[in-house]
């Protein structure tokens, strides 16, 4: 079954989906071995994980195509995956969205800022017009319904802090966009309880949640009584990357060898422990086994030391 297709069975579930961030293939197994149906593939992760920079439009449209499609081909889950503003007008929204769908994943969000665009929940945010904006949701609609029909297309639109903006227009933009033929509408970054209700209230389609930045902390619970469908944690994966590693970098200046091997104890018994297996060694010798010499295979698992697989 197609990934695209698996994303709208969930949906139709009506359940709110708890979505975390990944930045590339190996946080994205993580997500999927921590038992979530769907993963999150965040720009401003790619950004700061593929380039050491920030989330302010430096990420290319192939760079984040190719992270997706590794990541897309290293699961069995959909992937929702970051798009920025499509990476040009109405024109290259077209081919982002048709090689989009040819990565694998199951669905993109695009925003409404001007090129080059930044985070969402910092200041100093541009929009382009409203009927340039629509033009590009109506051209990715129809990308979609030629190339997959079940492709999920998130429109999101930054007016609520963006200069001119204001929740009035993020709400306008969000239904034009769901009347251009996007399927769900995210207003980026509330800053209330009272705005979100507003947003759930006179926005007329499926709504999307990013649960970061300067927007309430609202509980799945609390976001699906108001009806929205989707919550994502984009930064998961790489605000936990990062704390992990920094912490266990400078403990290792600090202690060495000794806290290297704290470390691996802490690991034991924990679903990562066995890194070999998470990442497919014992695939990889059923698949010898299964398409080379079988005795050579045998012979060369026997005569060597290393991990037993």
């Amino acid at each position: 079954m197609k990934k695209s297709t698996q994303l709208r069975q969930l949906l139709a579930k009506k359940e709110i989906l708890v979505v975390p961030g990944c930045f590339d293939a190996v946080t994205a197994k993580v997500i999927e071995k921590a038992g979530f149906p769907v993963a999150y593939l965040s720009g401003y992760g790619v950004a700061a994980g593929l380039l050491g920079m920030p989330d302010a439009g430096f990420i290319t449209m192939t760079e984040i195509h190719q992270v997706a499609r590794y990541a897309a081909n290293a699961v069995n889950i959909p992937i929702i995956a970051d798009s920025d503003t499509g990476y040009g007008n109405a024109l290259n929204v077209v081919r982002c969205v048709r090689e989009y769908i040819q990565t694998g994943v199951a669905g993109i969000h695009i925003e409404d800022q001007i090129t080059p665009k930044r985070c969402g929940h910092v200041s100093g945010k541009e929009l382009i017009p409203l009927e340039e904006a629509t033009g590009k949701y109506r051209a990715a609609a129809k990308t979609r319904d030629q190339y997959d029909k079940d492709f999920l297309l998130i429109a999101r639109t930054d007016a609520r802090g963006a200069v001119g903006g204001g929740l009035d227009e993020a709400i306008k933009r969000a239904n034009a966009y769901l009347e251009a033929g996007a399927d769900i509408a995210f207003v980026e970054a509330p800053t209330s309880l009272e705005e979100v209700r507003r947003i759930a209230r006179e926005v007329k389609g499926p709504l999307f949640y990013n649960c970061a930045g300067i927007s309430p902390q609202l509980s799945p619970q609390e976001l699906q009584a108001l009806g929205f469908a989707i919550v994502i944690y984009p930064g998961a994966g790489l605000r936990a990357t990062l704390r992990a590693v920094y912490n266990l970098m400078a403990d290792i200046k600090k202690r060495g060898t000794e806290a290297w091997l704290d470390f691996e104890k802490g690991m034991e018994g924990h679903p990562l422990q066995d890194i070999n297996a998470f990442l497919g060694f014992p695939e990889v010798r059923k698949m010898e086994e299964e398409f080379l010499r079988g005795e050579e295979v045998r012979k060369k698992y026997e005569s060597t030391l290393g991990y037993k697989l």
